[in-house]
């Protein structure tokens, strides 16, 4: 059987991309596709065992390593170049366009999707709401066009698999469609539990304004008590760093050998985003740490109040603060927490993809 791999974009080591090296262990001998593919020379190993994937014309437009989401009105029409027609299996990847690869009758179409196409759906106020004139116009008439296509090109997806309860019913709202969940694999064998936690809390994403590092920040400016650390990198790093007060340490982005040792040693893991999965707070849980998320997303399924965690309900700095003041007056069994992650396990993630896949070619 001959499998073809279809990704979005290669361009950084993130939750896609540990999903997407799963898929590549599942299926070794598999052609990997991509509309880009600008993944940094040790990415690239841990990725994609050191290869590279077969690209669209979008790789060579000029100034595409840097702005290749400028060309997103080209998107669907990239997406579409890529040519699978010889293989047997067809596996998307995909958060954005991936799934709309086209493909023949006689091919089958698995495509694992973490959201509908968010600045198309569910983001798109918040996309276009900063945006002025001309170029607001542009923007949404850009919006509605790939809508169209997105909607236009379901019927070459065959199967969807959703990455969480909270993905599956937004594909059902957008799309009309079924799908099965199968929850993206975590390292629960790196990230590992630790007994003896410190005094402080500790934050991770990449530092971009939907991942509401900032508002975590600014909770923290209002509790000069409580010590936060706060590791990863991104466009808000500046202005997070500019504001961040005595209590807070900025560390930028850290390897994974230095943000593991700090989840296993931080009291709480605090995050605030609207996740669609969310696997950071998951390798905090793997380390015996207790987290405090955000209750909507996917946070609101993986992080169960009292037992692994804390909710607020708000993105607001004052429900940051108060759930960290309702998270000291609880008690967690670490070891339990811990425990509880091997759901969640690389090598339960490769096994159930094999046996969905198994079962439709039966």
């Amino acid at each position: 059987m001959r499998v073809a791999i279809v990704h979005d974009w290669l361009v950084t080591n993130a939750g896609a991309e540990k999903v997407l090296r799963a898929l590549v262990d599942i299926y070794p001998n598999a052609d990997i596709f991509s509309l880009v593919d600008f993944l940094s020379d040790n990415d690239r190993e841990t990725v994609i065992g050191g290869r590279f994937a077969k690209t669209s014309f979008i790789q060579k437009l000029p100034f595409a390593k840097k702005h290749f989401r400028s060309y997103f009105p080209l998107f669907p029409k990239a997406i579409e170049s890529l040519d699978v027609s010889s293989y047997d299996l067809i596996i998307s990847s995909s958060w954005a366009v991936a799934k709309g690869v086209k493909k023949n009758k006689n091919q089958l179409h698995i495509s694992y999707c973490y959201t509908p196409i968010r600045y198309a759906w569910d983001l798109y106020d918040e996309y276009t709401k900063e945006i002025k004139g001309i170029k607001k116009i542009i923007l949404k008439l850009t919006l509605q066009y790939i809508r169209k296509w997105d909607i236009k090109t379901l019927d070459r997806v065959d199967y969807f698999i959703a990455d969480s309860i909270f993905v599956q019913e937004r594909i059902k709202r957008t799309y009309n469609r079924d799908s099965v969940v199968i929850y993206p694999p975590v390292d629960t064998q790196n990230f590992t539990f630790k007994t003896d936690k410190e005094g402080f809390y500790l934050t991770a994403s990449r530092l971009v304004p939907y991942k509401k590092t900032k508002l975590i920040v600014e909770a923290f400016n209002e509790m000069s008590d409580k010590k936060l650390f706060v590791i990863g990198s991104g466009e808000e790093y500046e202005a997070i760093k500019k504001i961040a007060k005595e209590n807070i340490s900025v560390l930028g982005f850290c390897e994974d050998k230095i943000l593991i040792d700090y989840m296993q040693r931080a009291k709480a893991f605090v995050y605030a985003a609207v996740e669609d999965f969310g696997i950071v707070p998951i390798e905090a849980m793997a380390c015996g740490t207790p987290v405090i998320a955000l209750d909507g997303g996917a946070t609101a399924e993986t992080v169960i109040e009292g037992v692994n965690g804390v909710h607020f309900e708000k993105q607001t700095k004052e429900d940051i603060v108060n759930a960290v003041y309702k998270f000291e007056e609880l008690k967690f069994n670490l070891a339990d927490i811990s425990k509880n992650t091997e759901r969640y396990a690389t090598q339960r993630f490769k096994d159930e993809i094999k046996e969905f896949i198994n079962s439709i070619e039966v």
